[in-house]
């Protein structure tokens, strides 16, 4: 299904609820959280906030906890350590929690009889939401078209867009999605990366965890890593998928790297094998290659690379570009 780009802003897309000051609790601010299973710890001393107006990436290898995390968030499994909470209380003492959190941690929540507007009438009664809504949010992502099929011949992506919609009825001041790209083509990943970041200028916090690095490396304000249920970094993207510089190719890679040492400017060796010369411009880089006599094929500026961050900072046993999901 075509995912047109702007979607139609109304009234009622905008949050009613009181807006949180800058002086004010983080909208998501996890302290010392631990759950084990057993033997296995799945989260151990976990600790990060999540700012209002904000898209943070939420990104761990395969079993790092990431979905056990989101569920403690959600008051869906019970930790053994430590708090959660949401614009500064648990989730199962918020009084309106359908206004304050909307959360995507399947697909699978539609009965397959009902149709989608069927569905989002059935959960605004249960949540008591104004059904006035149901036609914003069936607007918002883009689901007009199909509102009146059946759920069970929907795509994953129409289905993914739907659990969205769901997500989005009471107009919650806080998003937590998990894997929301799933199902969706190229231009439905186009559409969900603008529509979050427009969410986000609304005031909106959105924590997001995501298996498609580069994507969320188009997306996100903040980076939260974490492996085998503990923190490893959290700080804004550019941070940690440090500085942009240029990528060069040539077939004098050690030469040139001796060079760049001797100007003293910092390099690595990017996933394609070519230099990544960081934090410098190609005019330096050829000037230097060129007094070196060094052949290069290649010049181009290279944004920071979060791939390559993320597997120096995880185990690495992900394929780069790619992190599978844990069982949930």
């Amino acid at each position: 299904m075509p995912a047109h780009a702007p979607w139609h802003e109304s009234p009622t897309m905008h949050s009613t609820s009181p807006s949180r000051s800058a002086g004010g609790p983080p909208a998501i601010e996890i302290r010392g959280l631990t759950k084990r299973f057993g033997a296995v710890s799945a989260v151990d001393d976990m600790s990060f906030s999540v700012a209002a107006g904000t898209v943070t990436g939420f990104l761990g290898p395969n079993g790092a906890g990431k979905t056990t995390t989101l569920r403690m968030l959600l008051g869906l499994v019970r930790a053994d350590a430590g708090a959660a909470s949401v614009l500064g209380m648990p989730y199962v003492d918020l009084p309106r929690p359908a206004a304050t959190v909307g959360a995507i941690l399947d697909s699978a929540g539609a009965h397959p009889s009902r149709t989608a507007r069927d569905h989002l009438r059935v959960h605004a009664t249960a949540v008591g939401v104004d059904p006035g809504r149901i036609g914003d949010v069936l607007d918002l992502v883009d689901l007009v078209d199909a509102a009146d099929r059946r759920v069970g011949g929907f795509s994953q992506g129409m289905r993914q867009r739907l659990g969205l919609a769901t997500a989005l009825l009471g107009d919650p001041e806080v998003l937590v999605l998990d894997e929301p790209n799933n199902g969706l083509d190229p231009a439905g990943v186009r559409w969900l990366r603008d529509l979050l970041r427009h969410l986000a200028g609304q005031g909106k916090a959105v924590l997001v965890s995501s298996h498609q690095l580069a994507e969320v490396a188009h997306t996100v304000d903040h980076v939260v890593v974490i492996d085998r249920g503990r923190l490893v970094r959290a700080a804004p993207l550019a941070q940690i998928a440090g500085p942009p510089g240029v990528t060069v190719r040539t077939p004098e890679s050690v030469r040139l790297a001796a060079a760049l040492d001797a100007a003293g400017i910092a390099h690595r060796t990017g996933g394609d094998g070519n230099l990544i010369a960081v934090d410098t411009t190609p005019e330096v880089v050829g000037r230097l290659a060129a007094a070196a006599g060094i052949v290069v094929y290649e010049l181009r500026l290279a944004s920071g690379s979060l791939e390559d961050a993320f597997l120096s900072l995880t185990s690495g046993d992900a394929p780069v570009g790619t992190i599978t999901e844990e069982p949930s």
